[in-house]
């Protein structure tokens, strides 16, 4: 029988850590709330709580695929995800691999390159050759594929679409930017967005609460969801006409919204996306929903187990 892999999903809201099949079936699950004000070593420590929860009654893993917020060194495997103000040029690779004694392989990836990862063996890019993956939650990340590999960069920061910009007189983004995708789409910017229109929250002021606001007809709800997908579309749009891409898989919190940021954002797309080699990528929804990243990261850790980096090896 096929050793599993153990995936772990470090993002802004959760930390999440689950046992992966050579199918992608997902289980063993454990997650809690991100402390994102919280040091360097209280998140580790929470890292480590929820790898132990994932583990427990488990035997041995083949690999270890992490993702993560970024921007990030993959060479290094240092991590400084502008969410999670704890970790700057965390070691977060090698504490994975000193954690079990350089056992296993770990494989440190943007989390967002994960979700790709994970859409296209199993999801959404299913049989394409260039895809990207866009996460939309308390940050906006991407990730590339090409033939059956991520598409890294230098550093590992190839498609960080969160930080195109898609409106030069926009809000200042925490990159140092201003404008990019991040700035207006992300969660958090979508209800500072809603909250300074004048939006009235019923309960806790968070994406869910606008989310169901909007679906209840609320007016400024729906025009945040609505200005946050139009620039989620027009991101997208300059990304395919520069990388040809086949399909853009959106998945994340945010993106929970379905049609009221998925609608907005196609129609930007068909509107800015103006060739005929753009207008064939299609802009759709993650399939694998929530546990994207985790079966990305379970690709990616079965990969570096058998000593590859192309899903077709």
């Amino acid at each position: 029988m096929t050793r599993p892999v153990l995936a772990v999903d470090v993002g802004g809201t959760k930390i999440a850590a689950a046992l992966v099949d050579a199918d992608g079936t997902v289980s063993h699950r454990a997650k809690q709330p991100t402390p994102v004000t919280a040091g360097a070593e209280v998140l580790w420590k929470a890292l480590l709580d929820v790898v132990g929860e994932a583990l427990r009654d488990c035997g041995d893993i083949a690999a270890i695929g992490i993702g993560c917020g970024g921007p990030m060194k993959v060479d290094t495997g240092l991590v400084s995800p502008l969410n999670i103000v704890g970790w700057r040029d965390f070691p977060l690779r090698d504490r994975m691999s000193q954690r079990f004694g350089g056992a296993v392989p770990v494989v440190l990836r943007n989390d967002a390159v994960a979700m790709a990862m994970g859409e296209y063996a199993h999801g959404a890019g299913a049989g394409s050759r260039v895809m990207m993956g866009v996460v939309v939650s308390t940050g906006v990340g991407g990730g590339l594929v090409v033939d059956g590999a991520p598409l890294d960069g230098p550093t590992g920061n190839a498609g960080h679409v969160g930080h195109i910009v898609v409106d030069p007189d926009g809000p200042d983004c925490a990159c140092g930017g201003r404008g990019c995708l991040e700035a207006i789409a992300r969660g958090p910017a979508v209800v500072e967005w809603a909250l300074a229109q004048g939006w009235q929250p019923t309960s806790s002021a968070d994406g869910v609460d606008l989310v169901a606001a909007a679906r209840e007809g609320d007016a400024i709800a729906l025009a945040a969801l609505t200005r946050a997908g139009r620039a989620l579309g027009i991101a997208c749009a300059s990304a395919v006409v520069l990388l040809e891409l086949e399909v853009i898989a959106v998945g994340g919190g945010l993106a929970n919204a379905g049609d009221l940021l998925l609608s907005p954002a196609v129609a930007a797309f068909e509107r800015y996306a103006g060739l005929d080699y753009a207008r064939r990528c299609r802009l759709v929804p993650a399939q694998l929903g929530d546990e994207a990243g985790l079966v990305g990261a379970g690709v990616l850790a079965r990969t570096a187990a058998r000593g590859g980096t192309d899903l077709k090896a």
